[in-house]
């Protein structure tokens, strides 16, 4: 049996409109997708490319990809991708990484969300 692609949820796709636009990277957002929590603050997608790039270029062994991500991104329609930065993926009580990394996760892949990041202690 062959499964249609669910219609991505139209208030995310909105949200992350919204963070593309304003060029904005104050929104808190944890999603549920694949069975992963993830938390953090999302990012537009150029200035999500741009960081990713420049920490790939400061690498020895990963400099040579960071081309791919300084190629604009092709923005024709709503965004299919939320772009996180700072962010953690939530294995218990624990994030992952402490630092927080940057994520992309598939819009229609999210299974359920909050706006609001998630914070770990210890206390």
């Amino acid at each position: 049996m062959i499964c249609g692609m669910s219609k991505p949820d139209e208030l995310l796709v909105d949200l992350a409109a919204l963070v593309e636009s304003g060029q904005s990277n104050q929104m808190s957002l944890t999603v549920v997708t694949g069975g992963a929590v993830i938390t953090g603050r999302l990012a537009p997608e150029a200035v999500w490319r741009l960081r990713v790039s420049e920490v790939l270029k400061d690498s020895d062994r990963l400099s040579d990809f960071s081309a791919a991500f300084k190629t604009p991104a092709k923005n024709d329609g709503a965004p299919t991708h939320l772009h996180f930065h700072v962010a953690r993926i939530l294995q218990g009580t624990v994030g992952i990484p402490e630092t927080g990394g940057m994520y992309r996760v598939a819009i229609e892949d999210v299974s359920a969300w909050t706006v609001g990041d998630f914070s770990y202690s210890d206390h």
